[in-house]
């Protein structure tokens, strides 16, 4: 079975990372948390602390990983862009065509400097565009894209949309549409971008 890893910086955004554990668990899929600090305690923007479920040396490799995501946040998308193995494997498993979402600024701030945005459709926290375009990325306002196997998500008030989009894109469409539901989230009504 493949597992996805959900990556903790000091400053991320509690909202756009529990939401999309949470979700994703719902649905049975395999995800960790991974601390990028040297402890499994890892404080949000708004100063939640967080214990992962490791720390990044515990992780021997990741080859088994489905998906890698991002959540956003500051000054959390600048510390995981700053964390030099993180951005090799993303990039490594973007060129392998394996499956990375990023939500609110991780996608400028992560994804978009590393080549993994160049060409490709996306969307990020407003005020962010410019950082993605220079990059080659092709930014639209839209709570969630999908341009294959890219996922991102404008910010906190697209959580739950941006993990019920991964949960479809790794489940399809029922069993987003069953973990939705029973969340009252009604996701028929969602209208999912490229």
């Amino acid at each position: 079975m493949n597992y996805s890893y959900l990556f903790l910086a000091d400053g991320f955004e509690e909202i756009e990372a529990l939401s999309v554990i949470d979700i994703m668990r719902r649905a049975g899929l395999q995800v960790s948390t991974v601390s990028i600090n040297d402890t499994p305690v890892v404080t949000g923007a708004h100063g939640i602390p967080v214990a992962a479920d490791c720390i990044w040396t515990e992780v021997l490799n990741f080859n088994n990983a489905d998906w890698l995501i991002c959540p956003g946040g500051m000054p959390g998308s600048t510390n995981l862009a700053q964390f030099a193995p993180l951005c090799e494997l993303l990039k490594a498993h973007a060129a392998d065509g394996g499956n990375i979402a990023a939500i609110c600024a991780a996608p400028a701030v992560v994804l978009a400097p590393l080549g993994i945005l160049q060409g490709k459709e996306a969307t990020r926290y407003p005020g962010f565009e410019a950082q993605a375009r220079q990059h080659g990325a092709k930014m639209h306002d839209a709570p969630v894209i999908v341009d294959g196997n890219i996922v991102t998500a404008n910010g906190p008030a697209s959580a739950m949309r941006f993990a019920l989009t991964i949960v479809q894109q790794a489940c399809g469409t029922e069993k987003s549409q069953e973990i939705g539901s029973g969340l009252l989230y009604y996701p028929k009504q969602m209208n999912f971008y490229f």
